[in-house]
């Protein structure tokens, strides 16, 4: 009996590291589709300036970051009518004069409203593209796919399927990620040859948005790698933890979001495969 016990003792911590190891495991590393987002400085939601001017997720903020030999960071979600958007936020409260849920709006309403006061609106995810290939065909993009948790089945489907539907006619490169592993999921199945990407907060940051003990501790430790198996982590400024180095560990790419002025940029630079930054001059290629 006493042996018996013993084993136990022996093998349930083996046993639990390896579903541990199944669980948060990364894909398996793809270093030929991963060489055109190595090494470059994404502007986040365009090359825009703490007065909003241009403002994020406009027309020439994304030109601009083209012509200046910046990837870009951009997010995409539907209108109520089922456009393809580029807009960042889940209402359209901070970016326009009214309130709402981006999702609740049709496209012709979202379409009339100036961002940030401006005489830009928020574009269509092919008038990106279209942009974008004009300023510099060889931008590399990383496309977010908004989610959120009341998002189900058929929904989700269409929404990956319209956003890689638009992506095939753009020249150059492009990956996709969410913080949404279910969305990841999809992009996996749907695009297996497209570089795919999990997003990840920190669990001192989902609590404070709200989010509950466990699904925090479960979207911030990577468990949601289980569905989506991908290439890179995107992290935030927090110290990593130890899912997300282990991860590191195990091959996959590491993104930061959202370098700022006052970060350490050369640390981030150094210990990055990519950096989405926001509001200070980047060198475009820093590998």
């Amino acid at each position: 009996m006493l042996l018996i016990v013993l084993l136990l003792l022996l093998v349930l911590p083996l046993l639990l590291a390896a579903l541990v190891l199944f669980l948060v495991c990364p894909g398996l590393p793809r270093a030929s589709l991963r060489k055109p987002f190595v090494g470059r400085s994404y502007a986040h939601r365009g090359l825009f300036g703490v007065q909003q001017s241009p403002p994020e997720n406009s027309l020439p903020a994304f030109a601009a970051a083209a012509r200046n030999g910046y990837g870009i960071e951009l997010d995409v979600q539907f209108t109520e009518d089922r456009k393809l958007v580029v807009f960042h936020d889940d209402t359209l409260d901070r970016m326009t004069s009214v309130s709402g849920g981006v999702q609740e709006t049709p496209w012709p309403v979202v379409s009339a409203l100036p961002l940030a006061g401006s005489g830009e609106h928020a574009p269509l995810f092919t008038e990106v593209l279209q942009t974008v290939a004009r300023a510099n065909p060889d931008t590399p993009l990383i496309v977010e796919i908004k989610s959120r948790y009341e998002y189900r089945g058929r929904y989700l489907v269409e929404l990956c399927r319209a956003v890689l539907a638009a992506l095939k006619t753009y020249p150059g490169p492009y990956c996709i990620e969410s913080f949404d592993p279910r969305v990841v999921r999809l992009i996996r199945i749907m695009a297996p040859g497209v570089v795919r990407g999990q997003l990840v907060d920190s669990y001192r940051n989902h609590r404070i948005y709200g989010t509950k003990a466990l699904p925090a501790y479960l979207l911030s430790h990577c468990f949601g790698n289980l569905l989506a198996r991908p290439d890179f982590i995107a992290w935030c400024p927090d110290k990593r933890n130890w899912a997300v180095r282990l991860c590191a560990a195990l091959g996959a790419m590491m993104v930061m979001w959202t370098a700022m002025p006052d970060h350490d940029i050369a640390r981030l630079e150094r210990d990055n495969d990519a950096v989405i930054f926001q509001w200070y001059e980047a060198e475009p290629k820093y590998k």
